[in-house]
């Protein structure tokens, strides 16, 4: 019997690829990665060779996977992620230090149990403290300052007008959640449940039921995601959550008529004080694995 030709593909052109589909483009992912634009195409055109397939297709501006592409990009997370928990049960004794970690409650309580446990197994002498908040109140100055790995949800006009030297890392869209047992009537209000003022779903939630001139009240507020849920489960109303942090115990509320498009919202990773130790990047690759939107 002849030799079989066994082909192997570079985890570098898995995290190029990995990266050009969570921030929807080249430019995005060469300046995320820190190389030329021409070497992520170069990479790009690589891992097609490897594969024989074509990968990702254009939609107006934004860079998608095909159905090819979205099946490698599964398989290019898990690589990913047992590549990265590999290197770390060999390198995690050297990397030490505090790591001060800001996030939105949500993502907190979706994210957090998946990359927590991980994370201190891998790193045992690394201490992680972990803020839940608002974004504008982790943004703030001077607490800003306070944090060395911040992950911070945007609208698209406040990313792209304000926040221009903050790196988007990826898109998830916003959608309506209930209970499942809704019926709505044109002529009744909406109730929603809310985070406090300042929230960017909620902002969103009122723009987008006023631009449709549909009539809204605000029935229960809470900052917590425990706290919402429950009312959501009790049928107090309504709510908007990204979609990679719906709970499995509540409903997505797909194409209502009486309920408008909500859009997406831009998730970045944002690092305030460059000079923080091995660990800030270490977290980070952490948390960038586990968002699999």
């Amino acid at each position: 019997m002849g030799e079989r030709m066994i082909r192997n593909i570079p985890t570098d052109l898995l995290r190029t690829f990995v990266t050009i589909v969570d921030v929807g483009g080249f430019t995005a992912a060469a300046e995320l990665l820190g190389r030329s634009q021409p070497a992520i195409s170069l990479q790009l055109k690589r891992l097609q060779e490897l594969t024989g397939q074509k990968l990702l297709s254009r939609n107006g501006l934004q860079i998608e996977p095909n159905s090819k592409g979205k099946m490698m990009y599964r398989y290019a997370k898990q690589i990913l992620a047992l590549n990265d928990e590999a290197l770390a049960q060999f390198h995690s004794t050297a990397i030490n230090g505090k790591v001060h970690f800001g996030i939105p409650s949500e993502f907190a309580t979706t994210l957090l149990p998946k990359i927590v446990g991980r994370f201190v197994r891998a790193y045992p002498n690394v201490t992680l403290e972990v803020t839940s908040a608002l974004t504008k109140e982790l943004l703030c100055e001077p607490k800003r300052s306070n944090f060395d790995l911040i992950l911070a949800l945007f609208l698209d006009n406040d990313f792209s007008e304000n926040l221009k030297s903050m790196p988007l890392f990826k898109r998830d869209d916003l959608v309506w959640v209930g209970n499942g047992r809704e019926e709505f009537e044109e002529e009744d209000p909406i109730s929603l449940i809310v985070a406090p003022h300042g929230c960017i779903y909620r902002r969103r939630m009122i723009e987008r039921l006023e631009a449709q001139n549909r009539r809204w009240r605000l029935i229960y507020t809470n900052p917590d995601l425990t706290g919402i849920t429950t009312a959501i489960e009790e049928g107090l109303g309504i709510t908007a959550l990204a979609r990679s942090t719906v709970p499995s115990n509540l409903k997505i509320l797909h194409e209502n008529p009486l309920l408008p498009a909500l859009g997406d919202i831009a998730i970045s990773l944002i690092a305030p004080n460059p000079a923080s130790n091995e660990a800030v990047s270490v977290l980070r690759d952490f948390v960038a694995t586990s968002l699999k939107i």
